[in-house]
């Protein structure tokens, strides 16, 4: 199953680590350490340049990487549950 992070960006579901909302999860030093060390090695990707709001942490071929989202963690988890809603009908 596949999660569409928007812009046209698709993602296999068993590839998300977490999905984290900005403006609660930025707060932390760590998180922010986490996301600049993240950007420096070339592993953020942004997908939109409108007003992120979230960040989804994903692992492919054994990389971490980092997509961040105009779209909120709350938006992307109800895609997801109307995902499997819509696979049980």
């Amino acid at each position: 199953m596949y999660i569409h992070l928007g812009n046209n960006v698709i993602i296999k579901k068993e590839n998300i680590i977490g999905v984290f909302d900005m403006d609660t999860s930025t707060v932390s030093k760590k998180t922010r350490d986490f996301l600049e060390n993240a950007e420096k090695n070339g592993k953020v990707f942004i997908i939109n340049y409108e007003l992120p709001k979230s960040f989804i942490l994903v692992n492919e071929n054994g990389n971490n990487e980092v997509y961040i989202s105009q779209l909120s963690s709350t938006t992307l988890y109800k895609r997801n549950l109307e995902k499997l809603e819509n696979m049980f009908k």
